[in-house]
């Protein structure tokens, strides 16, 4: 696909999609989901890649739906559940990478924008962005996960905060709140950025794919399904992957693994 809403980029094993609508705060029209959509396939596809990063061009990391493209649908309804399907099968395809995913977040975060960053497993913030889900304050609600993925975050109250009342988190409340990983002054994000991922570099994309897997589908498990899929997983992972004997004979030869 030739990108023109988005940049992808990978080097040194780190996929990172660029939203480029910069006149736009970086709005998810469904081009841009397209394009998403595809390099996420991309990131996902390639081996060689151990990470990925969704950051936003120019003032904002995503400033939620492209309203543009919305008023459209209330000329032809059947427009928004085509669109709705569209952005949460990529939300849903971030969320299954089989790698971690990464939002690097500055300026705004805002609805749809908030709900891209929560599809990622983790958020890296500058201390002065501006997170929340607005949709109430125009009389809207979220259609992108926001419902679902703000109580699984942060608690059923603060959730119902900013669901309800609209207000805004700020990069360091983000992270007191759960929302976060951490947050930084801007001019330090890409410093931040780097000591996230330079660890990731270095480790098997199978054992990365199999953490994330269990993880996730284990949060919505008792805690004794939790841990018996665990376990099956950590049996079928030894004893069909070449990569646990490579780490164990790393770790007595004293060298880091080759993956």
């Amino acid at each position: 696909m030739e990108y023109t809403n988005i940049i992808l980029d990978k080097d040194n094993r780190v996929a990172t999609v660029r939203l480029n609508r910069p006149d736009a705060l970086n709005a998810l029209s469904p081009e841009v989901l397209a394009e998403l959509s595809f390099a996420v396939a991309d990131a996902g596809n390639d081996e060689s890649i151990k990470a990925l990063v969704v950051r936003g061009e120019g003032r904002a990391f995503c400033a939620g739906a492209d309203l543009t493209y919305f008023q459209t649908t209330f000329d032809d309804p059947t427009l928004l559940p085509e669109y709705v399907a569209q952005l949460n099968d990529t939300l849903s395809q971030i969320e299954k990478l089989p790698i971690p995913a990464i939002a690097l977040v500055h300026g705004f975060a805002l609805a749809g924008g908030l709900e891209l960053m929560m599809a990622c497993d983790m958020a890296i913030v500058a201390d002065d962005a501006r997170l929340g889900d607005q949709h109430v304050n125009f009389g809207l609600m979220p259609g992108g996960g926001s419902t679902q993925r703000l109580p699984r975050r942060v608690g059923l109250q603060r959730a119902m905060e900013l669901l309800t009342t609209g207000r805004w988190l700020s990069g360091a409340e983000s992270v007191a709140w759960g929302l976060a990983l951490r947050s930084v002054p801007s001019e330090l994000l890409e410093e931040e950025l780097e000591k996230l991922v330079e660890p990731l570099r270095t480790k098997s994309r199978s054992g990365l794919a199999l953490i994330k897997s269990v993880t996730l589908r284990g949060m919505g498990m008792p805690l004794e399904d939790g841990v018996a899929l665990e376990n099956l997983a950590f049996t079928q992972y030894m004893t069909t992957s070449p990569h646990p004997a490579e780490g164990i004979r790393a770790f007595r030869e004293k060298r880091q693994p080759e993956f």
